[in-house]
């Protein structure tokens, strides 16, 4: 499998200039090639690696059975494999699937402490009781949230250049239209990572084959394995009920209002049965939630119902592997979306903020006769984002932009397939820039 270039990379290659740099945890979940980005990284910059893998070789869970000075773990490691060298100051200690071995996380002060050795710590979060490992290192590492490749991922993957995705950002910011040719083509990528999503195994498979064969398999099969890691991990709480929340996603995303209700999940559900297992999805990186405002307005923090909210995928990919064949045929063939258009545009756009850094929030007013996708902010404002599947009116975007209570709204975003441009009160993007909005807002004439 050929590499690919992640924005963990940069990232990577700055924490160890950083002469205070402390141990560092890569949280995500699964299969976002967090391993692979980790490996690629030590080879390149580190004389000895020393990879331990708490799943795979379950025989190092004991080397902290005798406390957590670092020249006692690193004679248990020894014992176990006396082939790994320790040079001091060169040598990166990369311990894997952290999850599985929670004492890991107690020896990173120790480390820190002790100063000779780099470490490089990565978990799923599917089990990871982060509490746990929060109390136990608190202080002394530092945390990298990992996601699946976003779209410019996907560029890069396709072999575009830095230079090009910025000429498209310099257009975005100075509101200049593109091209016919750059919007049809990167319209054509966008529909390819919308259906693809950004699993890195997904990825590499088409960018490889030119084609989607076997793509819809691999999504299938991840789908599978986080069902097979809920019953394996969710300790505590009822996995049934997990399960029945994570398959019923793409049902309620189907319907005109995606609101998630855990009182249609099963027959006779009730919230308090189902208390934390939405947390349980939302921790493990597999789902992302967005909440209703009570109202739009600042600040995002407190101003929301956590009883009422929609749930997303964490990989758009993932969205489009659970639905029937059919609906497959349709979008690899970008004929038609059917039931599921508004809700993959929205769970594409809702990923792309998530993996900018943004938390979601919509709005919805009890009458239903105003409702807004998504809300960012700039410095000093309230941006309601707009989603359009099909190119309609924009009635509530206009409400919330022109009427006076909503002192905190000066102006909106609206995604469809349309060109930059700007009508004084909203900008318009197509779909694909959407990853680019966190630096817009923050760059903006």
């Amino acid at each position: 499998m050929e590499l690919l270039k992640r924005k963990i990379d940069k990232y990577l290659i700055e924490w160890k200039a950083n002469p205070q740099r402390l141990p560092l945890i890569v949280k995500g979940a699964r299969q976002i090639g967090k391993t692979a980005s980790i490996e690629l990284f030590a080879s390149k910059h580190y004389k000895s690696v020393v990879e331990i893998n708490f799943v795979l070789q379950k025989q190092y869970q004991s080397i902290f059975d005798d406390g957590f000075e670092v020249d006692t773990i690193l004679r248990n490691i020894s014992l176990i494999n006396p082939d790994f060298t320790f040079l001091p100051n060169e040598t990166l200690l990369f311990f894997d699937e952290l999850q599985a071995c929670p004492n890991c996380a107690t020896s990173l002060k120790a480390f820190k402490l002790d100063g000779r050795f780099d470490v490089i710590c990565s978990g799923s979060l599917m089990g990871i009781s982060y509490e746990e490992i929060e109390s136990n290192s608190v202080g002394y590492k530092e945390d990298y949230e990992m996601y699946s490749m976003d779209f410019e991922e996907f560029l890069w993957a396709k072999g575009y250049r830095a230079q090009q995705i910025e000429a498209m950002y310099e257009k975005m910011l100075n509101v200049t239209p593109l091209s016919k040719v750059e919007f049809d083509v990167m319209m054509e990528n966008f529909r390819e990572y919308m259906v693809l999503g950004g699993m890195p195994a997904i990825v590499n498979s088409f960018v490889r084959n030119k084609n989607y064969s076997g793509t819809l398999k691999m999504q299938k099969q991840i789908l599978l394995d986080y069902e097979e890691d809920i019953t394996k991990y969710a300790k505590g709480l009822d996995k049934g009920k997990i399960l029945n929340i994570y398959r019923k996603i793409p049902t309620f995303l189907g319907k005109e209002n995606k609101k998630f209700q855990i009182s249609k999940v099963e027959k006779g559900a009730r919230n308090r049965e189902y208390t934390g297992t939405v947390d349980w999805l939302v921790s493990a990186g597999i789902v992302n939630i967005c909440y209703c405002m009570e109202q739009p307005e600042l600040p995002l923090k407190g101003n929301y119902n956590p009883d009422n909210f929609k749930l997303y995928f964490g990989d758009s990919g993932l969205l489009v592997g659970s639905l029937d064949d059919e609906a497959q045929e349709d979008l690899r063939n970008n004929k038609n979306f059917n039931a599921y258009k508004g809700a993959i545009y929205e769970n594409v756009v809702g990923d792309m903020l998530v993996k900018q850094g943004y938390q979601l929030y919509f709005y919805k007013n009890e009458k239903g006769t105003l409702e807004m996708d998504f809300f960012v902010r700039d410095a000093d404002s309230l941006v309601p984002v707009e989603v359009k599947a099909m190119d309609g009116a924009t009635v509530s975007l206009n409400n919330l932009i022109d009427k006076e209570k909503y002192a905190d709204i000066q102006y909106g975003i609206k995604l469809g397939y349309r060109n930059i441009g700007f009508n004084e009160k909203f900008y318009t993007f197509p779909y694909f820039l959407a990853f680019l909005i966190k630096r817009f807002l923050k760059e903006k004439k």
